[in-house]
């Protein structure tokens, strides 16, 4: 690869200012060292959770005067010629130890820095910035210099020539590369970088350079790329239970990437301090046999790895699916776990750290799903025979039942049973026969077992959601489950439905003479076990453990599984009545996280 330089005379530093802001919460430590003099800092952190006067008062003895910012307002502003940050230049933002509170007032992330030392200082000064790493994502100027860092290996560093091998954008075009080296401005500072100087000069890790390339755009910033990442870093948050970004291969030849998760550090005083790293799967290939894919755990410090073909050739990238293992995070709601993917390439080029959050989610909310029925008890009497195999009568004329067949066989086809839930933030569950959401008087969301508490004018918006197998009250109070939605505790409620119930009990027909419960003149209600029963339905939610694929253990924070089982009973007259069992599998899933329900009067 050829290259051709020039000489500057008087060169300093400018930059984009892309301003990272989030909640995410993995922090690392960056440090630079500075000499006396100029000096070109690229940071790869975002610390703009506290200000700039902060993170320089940690170390009261500092020697830095000041720090140097460029901000272009549009395409037709850039840096054609050398140029030194003046007051009355707009262009630059400035802090300065003399007057701290005005200009500059936080260090973005992805961003170059003009930093000046004290002329008067000796030696090195390391300066460590805390923040929250942020992928590359530089922009490329052809109309001016562009002032860039490289997320390169801060262990060793390649030199620029081996660096730039892969960079064949710049292999025809005539190409500067300036470096400061400390001290005051003149005919030497910033220095070209040429010759010689390509085989010998680190691309150091937090160090800005001047590069410009004529008039050929370029996207290389190191031998591969993570790209589809929104706000520089992979969030859960407290519902997202996968993500996914794609790996390119930026060099021409082969390339393997390795990922492995690393802790984050300790929170700074005021930040919100991680309790664990994510429990991340890595997706798999797909089953064909259960269209189900395969996983892989990414603990802390272990490897995985990808190797992909040379740019622009088929399989030179590849499609990354990270799950959260909700089921096994331990904590209390809004717990965060944080830590940093960090990726490096098989040329040891470069290092780029990924910053990946999530928060203990609640359950709290409205859960809808479905019962699916497979298996029913019979109610199958044996009788009394005679020696000749006939039925036997006693005295009354009754035949005498000697046993009842109650085995649960599977059914010919499922029966399907709506659930509702909602689980508060305190208390207990309660199953529901139907809920309303929709707008508020007010304009919030609200849930509620009326539609009073809906805005009339967006009734078209409002939903209702009914479960027609429990029995219709008008007060619509539900019925309290043994506890809250969270795996591993089963939940029981008993519904019950009285003989009399004309709105909601099977037996009956009110303008049926046989099926209403009343007696032949139509004048008094008949006891239970004459033409109506007594229903008691003791429904029992048991949750499982998620199954072991990709998909039932990234759902598991929004989706809850398991055995449902119910007994009924047929109760009136003398005896015990008559009871039946019935089992299958449930599944809910979280639909609203409002953990207050209103009930109001009908």
């Amino acid at each position: 690869m050829t290259f051709a330089f020039m000489r500057a005379g008087s060169l300093l530093a400018a930059s984009l200012f892309l301003l990272v802001n989030g909640v995410q919460a993995q922090w690392i430590t960056q440090t630079v060292e500075l000499k006396q003099g100029w000096n070109a800092v690229f940071l790869h952190i975002d610390a703009t959770h506290e200000s700039l006067d902060s993170i320089l008062a940690a170390d009261p003895s500092h020697p830095i005067q000041e720090v140097w910012r460029w901000n272009p307002a549009g395409t037709e502003q850039f840096i054609d010629n050398p140029l030194a940050p003046v007051n009355q230049v707009s262009e630059w933002t400035k802090w300065d130890r003399l007057n701290p509170g005005l200009g500059l007032q936080m260090l973005g992330g992805d961003t170059a820095y003009l930093v000046r030392v004290d002329s008067a200082f000796v030696g090195t000064y390391r300066w460590s910035v805390v923040g929250k790493p942020v992928l590359p994502r530089s922009v490329w100027r052809v109309d001016g210099l562009n002032l860039i860092g490289f997320a390169t290996s801060p262990d060793s560093p390649p030199r620029f020539y081996e660096f730039l091998q892969n960079a064949t954008a710049l292999d025809e075009v005539s190409t500067e590369i300036f470096q400061y080296k400390g001290g005051d401005l003149g005919e030497n500072n910033p220095a070209a970088i040429v010759g010689q100087l390509l085989e010998t000069t680190p691309v150091r890790r937090g160090e800005a350079f001047w590069i410009r390339n004529g008039q050929v755009f370029n996207r290389y910033f190191g031998p591969f790329e993570i790209a589809n990442v929104t706000m520089g870093s992979l969030r859960f948050g407290s519902s997202l239970s996968t993500l996914s970004f794609r790996l390119r291969n930026l060099s021409p030849n082969a390339l393997t990437i390795s990922a492995s998760l690393v802790e984050s550090e300790a929170a700074p005083v005021g930040q919100a301090a991680p309790v664990d790293v994510p429990p991340l799967l890595l997706r798999g290939n797909i089953d064909f046999t259960d269209l189900t894919y395969g996983y892989t755990n990414m603990p802390v410090g272990v490897t995985r790895t990808w190797t992909l073909n040379g740019r622009d050739q088929e399989g030179s990238e590849v499609e990354v699916v990270l799950g959260l293992d909700r089921s096994s995070m331990a904590g209390t709601p809004g717990d965060l776990f944080a830590g940093i993917l960090r990726f490096t390439d098989s040329l040891g080029f470069s290092q780029v750290d990924l910053g990946i959050s999530a928060e203990m989610a609640s359950s709290t909310g409205l859960w809808v799903g479905n019962a699916a029925i497979t298996q029913v008890g019979q109610y199958l009497k044996s009788f009394l025979r005679d020696s000749s195999g006939e039925l036997f009568a006693d005295e009354s004329g009754r035949y005498q039942v000697t046993g009842v067949e109650t085995n649960l066989t599977a059914v010919a086809s499922p029966t399907t049973l709506r659930l509702i839930v909602h689980n508060p933030a305190s208390g207990a569950a309660r199953l529901l026969q139907r809920v309303y959401v929709g707008s508020g008087i007010e304009g919030q969301i609200v849930l509620s077992n009326s539609e009073k508490p809906l805005d009339p004018a967006e009734f078209g918006n409002a939903r209702r959601i009914s479960a027609a197998h429990l029995p219709w009250s008008e007060s619509n109070l539900g019925w309290s489950l043994s506890g809250l939605i969270q795996l591993g505790d089963t939940l029981t409620t008993r519904v019950t439905t009285l003989h009399g119930d004309q709105a909601a009990n099977p037996f009956l027909h009110t303008y049926h003479p046989d099926h209403d419960n009343r007696d032949a003149s139509f004048s008094s209600e008949l006891p239970a076990g004459i033409e109506s029963y007594d229903i008691v339905r003791d429904i029992t939610l048991l949750p499982l453990l998620p199954g072991d694929d990709f998909q039932s253990r990234t759902a598991a924070g929004t989706t809850l599984t398991g055995i449902y089982r119910e007994t009924i009973q047929l109760l009136g007259g003398q005896g015990p009545g008559k009871q039946y069992e019935v089992q299958g599998y449930f599944s809910l899933s979280r639909v609203n996280e409002l953990p207050e329900m209103l009930f109001v009067d009908p």
